[in-house]
């Protein structure tokens, strides 16, 4: 049989368009190479193992492929009749998928018939009745065998028991299907046989050949000469495979000529597939055709039944009942995935496959058309690759930080009527990809701190967010290198580079560092790590740890010097002008001045911002020619800190005048007879006062009085309060920073001096300080400044500009019309504290050119023969204080006009 089998194997392999043909016999043993697919696809076995699917449309997969040499084997017994029935051609179908690189074949085998079914009769036993008086040549009709092989391997002939009463004949039917019959050679007489046995056999054109047998019982009985006939040979039926149970699919109505039994027809299936016999039924008395079970397109598209009519007398005849199915669509689309990537990075490229899946419609036609597509808009689409496959492919860039995944749904619909479709969905998660940077919250952290901290201090925490996933989106923290004054910036801060807490290493000191900045860097922990940078500005707040510094008088010559006020001095005379700076910032740094000790409360008066001491009203006859104040210098810190000095003061017209007070203590001695002139004097003096303090008050209104008369009185809103920020952020609102001064002090040729202050030209002096608080703005001499603080600063008054007359010395030129600004910000506060310390130690220790020791501001000098009082400069009254937008006034002339008064250091020789 070996040989036999493999003779009917067609090695016909055709490659046209990606299309494999073979052709093999039907029952084959499992195991049978049908063909090598790798060699005559041109396909590298060794890539098979991983990349080759082979798919079957059938349930039952009949065929293998061997992965290591590429042989397409049979896996399991194939029946041609099972599969194609009574069709002339069958074929299976394969489907070959390669992935990678994405491929696809179709391979159609062919099944050939061969010689594997005996002819069978739908009877066993045959029984004809034929009449006595029957003729000779009377032909009586048998059922035909049947065979589901094809062509020649199905029944070719009949034979027939020999006799001398019978033979046997055909009818051929025109769809050529041939029937036996009993041909009756000769008259029969019932008397003398009454039955008949005859042997019926069908064979077919095999080889070799074979065969079915039927018994044909002949019973011999009285006349009956007509046979049931139908109106035609063959009845074609059409059906939908929806047809209900119990739908009548043909009524047979077959007609007999004779009369009583002999006419009685009765109906039977002759020949009726097993299959059919579930689904049809037939009315033996009626004939009609009904069905009882349920119709598949699917499963058979057609039936063919063949339909006995018999009467009363035993004559019996044919028709052929061929049954069509017409298939409805009853079937979704099936979707199957063969090839699928559940997860997909984002950095993927338009184009990747995700997934390659299989379309199947059971149904035929327009209803097995099916088209698919995405249920929802997404990043995806759909590729077709062939009638049935489809592959899923990204169709843009993904990001997982806005999707992290995707529930994708496929839709297929058919067309057929209704539209049935069927939907898949695909979970598919996006993979993460380091591509996103760390971002902090914000663009720069400005982070205030005051001085004198403790080290290791918490002073902030920088937070930076990378939206990326687990290592990808873990942050670290560090300091990028740089130095501050030359130093690393970790002495100075440090961070934790897991949270971001930045921590002070030291102690800062606002009077050595007011600010300084670094760079932050956030770096995640990707494969290839990504980070960016914020900077963080440090801005030392200062607290006020400094008390003020008295420049002048010097605290350590208090009981040496001596400031001069001629008797003839009038109310508003300037006597001298305290001098002092604060090493703090801002409104840490703004002094005030009052009088802690004065002898007579309303002698004189001195300006709290400008540290002016003068005449508060005509001198007396005073007992004493020394007086002794006690200056209290405050800053506007809180707590506020202050510092004292002490000052004397001698009435007199000249030095010489005042030895004699030096030299020996005065005598009290009671002067009781001047009681009644003194007296009256003290009335007259009180009503005068009453009088111009009537007049004061209403010229001034409310006006508070700006000398207090007891340290309780003190006011700390002398200067007002404004928030600290850094020099940047101060500049960036108010003046460009730095701001530039000059400071000058001229001398001319008559050893005439003055110090004054100059803003820079072209520079902005809008948003200047400029209070309103009358006890901030008001002296000795009643002078007004703006009210309007927040407005533009106007131009000073007359007083800043000093004129011949008003000046120490007798000759001097003076500056024309130049506006000097106090700004409103702490930092130019200290630049100019500064400049003006270095003048006034300049001046202190003689520098400027008028000699004399250090701390004798360069005065020992003019107490020798070629000098008076009235020839040495002062420079008390001409220093502009911070603080204050007082100037130098016209007090100053009546001074002068009065030959001024000036300061004295009493020596060994004088106290003599």
């Amino acid at each position: 049989m070996a040989w036999q089998v493999f003779a009917f194997i067609l090695f016909l392999i055709k490659v046209i368009l990606g299309q494999l043909q073979y052709s093999i016999p039907e029952e084959l043993k499992k195991g049978t190479v049908v063909g090598n697919v790798a060699k005559d696809l041109g396909l590298n076995v060794k890539e098979l193992s991983a990349n080759f699917q082979v798919v079957a449309e059938e349930k039952i997969q009949y065929f293998r492929v061997n992965l290591e040499n590429g042989d397409l084997l049979v896996s399991e017994r194939i029946d041609r009749e099972t599969l194609c029935g009574a069709k002339q051609s069958c074929f299976l179908n394969l489907e070959v998928v390669i992935e990678l690189p994405l491929n696809f074949y179709t391979i159609t085998i062919e099944i050939q018939d061969v010689n594997d079914n005996i002819p069978t009769f739908s009877k066993t036993n045959f029984s004809i009745e034929i009449s006595e008086f029957t003729l000779p040549g009377a032909r009586f009709a048998l059922g035909n065998a049947q065979d589901p092989d094809l062509g020649t391997n199905s029944v070719q002939s009949y034979t027939l028991t020999a006799n001398e009463y019978f033979s046997l004949g055909e009818r051929i039917t025109k769809d050529g299907v041939k029937y036996p019959e009993i041909v009756l050679e000769k008259s029969l007489d019932r008397e003398k046989q009454s039955l008949y046995e005859l042997i019926l056999t069908a064979y077919d054109g095999g080889q070799p050949h074979k065969s079915g047998t039927a018994i044909v019982k002949i019973y011999v009985q009285d006349d009956n000469d007509n046979y049931p006939t139908f109106t035609q040979d063959t009845y074609h039926i059409n059906l939908q495979e929806n047809a209900p149970l119990n739908s009548l699919v043909i009524d047979l109505n077959a007609t007999d000529e004779d009369e009583g039994s002999n006419a009685q027809i009765t109906y039977s299936f002759n020949h009726i597939p097993e299959s059919a016999r579930q689904i049809f039924t037939i009315n033996p008395q009626h004939g009609d055709i009904r069905i009882i079970g349920i119709l598949d397109y699917e499963l058979a598209d057609s039936y063919e039944i063949t339909v006995e009519a018999k009467d009363g007398g035993g004559h019996a005849t044919h028709c052929k009942i061929s049954v069509q199915v017409i298939d409805m669509n009853d079937n979704t689309p099936e979707i199957t995935i063969t090839s699928l990537s559940p997860t997909v990075p984002e950095d993927s490229s338009p184009g990747t496959v995700i997934a390659l899946f299989k379309i199947r419609d059971l149904d035929s036609g327009r209803n097995g058309d099916v088209i698919c597509q995405l249920y929802n808009t997404m990043p995806f689409k759909l590729l077709p690759i062939s009638s049935s496959y489809y592959k899923l492919v990204t169709a843009e860039s993904l990001d997982r930080e806005i999707h992290s995944g995707y529930n994708i749904t496929i839709n297929c619909v058919d067309n057929g009527l209704p539209v049935l479709s069927s939907n898949k969905t695909i979970e598919l998660m996006v993979m993460d990809v380091n591509d996103n940077s760390p971002v902090f919250e914000k663009m720069e952290y400005i982070i205030y701190i005051a001085e004198n901290n403790q080290p290791g201090t918490l002073i902030h925490k920088v937070h930076a967010s990378d939206l990326d996933q687990d290592d990808n989106g873990k942050v670290m923290y560090s300091i990028l290198s740089s130095k501050i004054e030359d130093i690393p910036v970790p002495s100075y801060i440090s961070i934790n580079s897991v949270t971001g807490v930045l921590y002070a290493q030291r102690s800062f000191d606002y009077e050595q560092l007011r600010e300084f900045q670094f760079q932050v860097m956030a770096k995640d922990y990707g494969s290839s790590p990504l980070s960016s940078n914020v900077t963080v500005r440090i801005c030392i707040i200062d607290k006020n740890d400094n008390a003020p510094k008295i420049l002048y008088p010097s605290p350590d010559t208090e009981e040496s010097e001596f400031e001069f006020i001629p008797r003839s001095a009038e109310k508003g005379y300037l006597v001298t002008k305290v001098i002092a700076v604060d090493a703090d910032s801002g409104h840490n740094a703004w002094l005030s001045y009052n009088f802690l000790q004065v002898p007579e409360p309303l002698l004189f008066t001195i300006g709290q911002q400008s540290g002016e001491i003068r005449i508060g009203r005509d001198l007396p006859n005073l007992d004493s020619l020394k007086q002794k104040l006690v200056v209290l210098v405050k800053d506007n810190g809180v707590p506020f800190l202050s510092s004292t000095v002490t000052l004397n003061l001698v009435i007199a017209e000249s030095f010489q005048q005042v030895v004699p007070e030096f030299k020996q203590q005065p005598n009290v001695s009671n002067h009781s007879s001047n009681a009644s002139f003194f007296l009256v004097i003290a009335i007259t003096l009180i009503s005068f006062t009453f009088i111009l303090t009537v007049i004061i008050a209403i010229i001034f209104k409310c006006r508070k009085p700006n000398t207090p008369t007891s340290l309780g009185t003190y006011s700390r809103n002398v200067y007002p309060q404004f928030t600290l920020g850094c020099p940047s952020e101060i500049s960036d609102t108010s003046l460009p920073f730095p701001f530039s001064y000059d400071v000058c002090v001229t001398l001319d040729s008559k050893q005439n001096e003055i110090a004054y202050l100059k803003p820079v030209q072209n520079v902005p002096t809008e948003n200047l300080i400029d209070t309103d608080d009358s006890s901030a703005v008001s002296n000795s001499t009643n002078q007004h400044l703006p009210t309007n603080s927040m407005a533009e600063q106007a131009q000073p008054n007359v007083d800043w500009r000093i004129s011949q007359a008003q000046r120490p010395g007798p000759s001097g030129a003076q500056p024309t019309e130049e506006a000097g600004v106090w700004p409103n910000n702490q930092f130019e506060t200290e630049r100019l504290q500064a400049m003006i310390l270095a003048s006034a130690n300049e001046a202190a220790e003689g520098t400027s050119g008028l000699g004399g020791s250090t701390g004798t501001m360069g005065l020992s000098a003019r107490y020798g023969p070629q000098f008076t009082l009235q020839h040495v400069p002062d420079y008390r009254q001409n220093v502009y204080i911070p603080g204050s937008t007082l100037t130098p006034t016209n007090a100053a002339g009546k001074r002068d006009g009065k030959g001024g008064g000036n300061k004295k250091k009493s020596g060994k020789k004088d106290k003599k």
